[in-house]
């Protein structure tokens, strides 16, 4: 079986307008790769459109997952059959807890009959929150209520370490982060490389690929991947923006 996540010329509208045009991208399972592209050029859509957002329409093309169209299933079904998303903007729980949000989404995922062990549990979420610098005073926080933008992201990549998917989408982590709270994030997110986790980053500055050292880097405009290469090509598209990319809607091009 391949292990990867595989786009396959997808087609995305909302509204009828489209969104992402015939966007093609692999990324196997143990590798970072990186999406950056101007504002309005669909990285969240398609972030959106992996996860099952109901308010777009997939015109056409396939989203594999270690070869299964995970376009065929319901967003809690490609949850479980391990794909996560890191929002943008992650939503405020009023009066839900972080430990009995994480503990039902943890017991979701288990085998029909099997039990999620209280100290078993705990013991688990400590860890993680010890890897992500968080206070244990947290558990009792409802979810994202008062946060600050650091706490929100950091509680995000606390669920991505708790739930263990195959493949996680970080949907602009870094956005809204002074640069302490982006070392700790990114910390977190290296801790969990490894072979059985493919992570898509979207982002819009380099800054965050100092930190979270990518497999692949993508530049993503009007919809389309229009190239493709290394660590490299981040700090080229520092140094001259976006502009000098879009020459190359016509053919996409690796280097």
């Amino acid at each position: 079986m391949t292990k990867e996540l595989a786009i396959r010329d997808l087609r995305v509208s909302i509204d009828g307008q489209e969104i992402v045009r015939g966007l093609s991208l692999t990324v196997p399972r143990g590798e970072v790769h990186a999406i950056m592209g101007p504002n309005g050029s669909g990285k969240s859509t398609l972030a959106k459109v992996i996860a099952g957002h109901p308010d777009y329409k997939v015109e056409s093309g396939e989203v594999l997952m270690d070869g299964e169209n995970v376009l065929e299933l319901q967003p809690d079904e490609r949850a479980r059959r391990g794909i996560f998303l890191a929002f943008q903007y992650p939503s405020e729980i009023p009066g839900v807890t972080i430990a009995n949000f994480l503990r039902a989404a943890v017991a979701a995922r288990l085998p029909e009959g099997e039990e999620l062990e209280a100290t078993d549990y705990y013991a688990q979420l400590y860890e993680k929150m010890d890897l992500l610098a968080m206070d244990r005073s947290f558990t009792s926080r409802s979810v994202n209520e008062g946060f600050s933008g650091g706490e929100k992201k950091r509680n995000e990549i606390l669920q991505l370490a708790m739930l263990a998917p195959k493949y996680a989408v970080l949907d602009e982590t870094d956005s809204g982060l002074d640069i302490d709270a982006l070392k700790v994030v990114a910390h977190g997110v290296n801790s969990l490389r490894g072979p059985d986790l493919g992570i898509l980053l979207i982002t819009h500055y380099q800054r965050l690929l100092n930190y979270i050292v990518p497999d692949g880097v993508h530049v993503m405009v009007q919809g389309r991947i229009v190239r493709s290469g290394g660590k490299e090509l981040a700090l080229e598209l520092d140094e001259r923006g976006y502009d000098w990319t879009k020459g190359d809607l016509a053919e996409p091009v690796l280097v």
